[in-house]
């Protein structure tokens, strides 16, 4: 409310000093995980008033992160609808960022007013910006409506918010090189990528996983999980010491054990972890079937005495993982430390390729971003994509997008998926006329609502296990954004819906391509046919 308002504009005159002696702060107009905004106003020496945004970090952000903020900014901003900086003040930990001010409507106020053709000059505009921003070789990673400031009346655009960019291999941001070197080794800043537990952690900057055809070569790997046993006592983690060092291949491993030296008995069968290696190719392993529990393979309890632990002298070199491209986890993956890969951003608007935690990471996700917008806005949808975890966003794309073609895309950078049951490719034209309301609605298995867990009971990645949610629970929740309705079809026409060309849906299908490497660049779609006369 008000109060509490006013109560924090007093702290930030606490905080900051000299602010006082150049803005009168009006309002808080923002706030965010790592920074607030505040209205100010100051008075121009020739006697105008002009108004700013006061942007405050948290004293916790870590100073390289500010400074890397700051560099994108003053670099690449103040042109090509990219937010430019005006000043800079400090005081002690606290730190405030004065940017030009730009008056501005929420989205979802009006995503169910918009014309198509201010779609179209929306998009494009998104576009030029994240051409500019690339040229520099600046991932912006939190590509969103509210971070993409649109003013209807003067037509004016900026893109704001650069608190979590991260730099490409070849980036000119001098900071963010430093940046990323310091998530690398683990130091704190305000970018950090998280967990899918929501908790920050280094960037892995591991090398490129292997494809299919590199059976043999091992690389960084990982699994998310918990190890179970038969005894009543949880095992301690040195238990499988041993086996989180042993190097992982991502696809067609062969022996995933190749310890230095294991201490000796392994031909108890009662100690036995997993089954011993197959022969055949790993590739040509077919998937279990979907009504298949996924239970992970456990020590039998048989002539074990009850605090008995299981020790690496188990696992003998002859055997190996044995359960890829299935339904359950074996207890060497659930040995495995998480993998970690960037995955800062918003919820509903991540790519596949951070969904599924592949390390190397490019500008595409900021295209796949810009991708999830135009779909919002050519259905009159938003938030379109809306998951508990990452899994279940992945599992939403796949309603819209095909099974079949996410787990193909997922293999072409380095990750095995499993579905439990296919989901048909939706033709995007059907998908948003009918959530427009321009055509009837087929019925819910032909297009799931996208919100909807109508997807599988058990779907991971080869990292991780999930159960997307428990028989009966309910996977809809009420979000106050969606009662936001749509104009009646007669109204529509008039702003162009009715006749909404192919080229608008072409381009979305390229934004939203899963494979990053094909994924249409910002600069390859400015030259798209929907603005040729742009």
């Amino acid at each position: 409310d008000r109060l509490d308002v006013e109560n924090d504009i007093e702290y930030l005159y606490e905080a900051v000093p000299q602010l006082s002696t150049v803005f009168h702060i009006l309002d808080k107009i923002g706030e965010g995980t790592f920074s607030s905004v505040y209205l100010g106003e100051a008075l121009m020496a020739n006697g105008t008033k002009e108004k700013f945004a006061l942007k405050h970090l948290i004293p916790t952000s870590h100073p390289v992160r500010i400074a890397a903020e700051l560099q994108c900014l003053t670099v690449a901003g103040g042109k090509e609808n990219v937010m430019g900086v005006t000043y800079c003040f400090r005081k002690d930990d606290h730190c405030v960022i004065v940017m030009p001010y730009m008056e501005h409507q929420t989205f979802v106020d009006i995503i169910g007013l918009l014309s198509f053709e201010e779609v179209r000059q929306y998009i494009y505009h998104l576009l030029k910006a994240l051409r500019h921003v690339h040229q520099f070789g600046i991932i912006h990673r939190d590509i969103k409506p509210t971070n993409f400031l649109y003013n209807r009346q003067e037509k004016m655009f900026a893109l704001v918010d650069f608190g979590l960019a991260q730099g490409t291999t070849d980036t000119q941001i001098e900071l963010l090189k430093v940046v990323k070197q310091k998530t690398q080794k683990g130091g704190g800043s305000t970018g950090k990528p998280e967990t899918s537990q929501g908790k920050r952690a280094p960037t892995s900057l591991a090398p490129p996983l292997q494809s299919l055809s590199h059976p043999r070569t091992s690389a960084p790997h990982s699994s998310s999980s918990t190890s179970s046993s038969t005894s009543s006592k949880p095992p301690d983690k040195r238990e499988f010491s041993g086996l989180c060092k042993a190097p992982r291949a991502v696809f067609g491993e062969r022996n995933l054990n190749s310890f230095t030296s294991i201490p000796t008995k392994t031909t108890d069968p009662k100690l036995e972890l997993v089954k011993p290696t197959k022969t055949e190719d790993p590739a040509t392993r077919k998937f279990i079937s979907a009504h298949r529990r996924p239970v992970p393979v456990r020590t039998p309890v048989s002539n074990q005495r009850p605090n008995q632990r299981m020790t690496p002298a188990a696992v003998n070199l002859g055997f190996t993982c044995s359960c890829y491209s299935t339904d359950r986890v074996c207890n060497i993956c659930m040995s495995r430390k998480q993998q970690v890969a960037p995955r800062a951003g918003t919820p509903g608007f991540r790519a596949p390729e951070v969904l599924t935690k592949c390390p190397n990471q490019g500008t595409a996700i900021d295209i796949w971003s810009a991708g999830v917008i135009l779909l919002s806005l050519l259905s009159g949808r938003y938030p379109f994509f809306k998951a508990s975890d990452d899994l279940i966003a992945l599992t939403q794309i796949m309603t819209i997008r095909g099974s079949r073609e996410t787990i193909q895309a997922a293999m072409t950078f380095g990750k095995s998926v499993v579905c439990s049951r296919e989901l048909p490719r939706q033709d995007l034209r059907t998908l948003c006329e009918t959530l427009r309301g321009r055509r009837p609605s087929p019925d819910d298995e032909a297009t799931p609502h996208p919100h909807r867990d109508t997807t599988t009971r058990h779907h991971r990645t080869h990292d991780s296990p999930i159960s997307t949610h428990p028989p009966g629970e309910p996977s809809r929740q009420h979000h106050p954004e969606e009662d936001q309705t749509l104009a009646e079809p007669e109204a529509q026409d008039e702003r162009g819906w009715d006749s909404v060309p192919d080229e608008a849906y072409d381009l979305l299908d390229k934004l939203l391509d899963l494979n990053p490497a094909k994924r249409i660049t910002a600069a390859q779609a400015l030259q798209h046919p929907l603005f040729t006369d742009l």
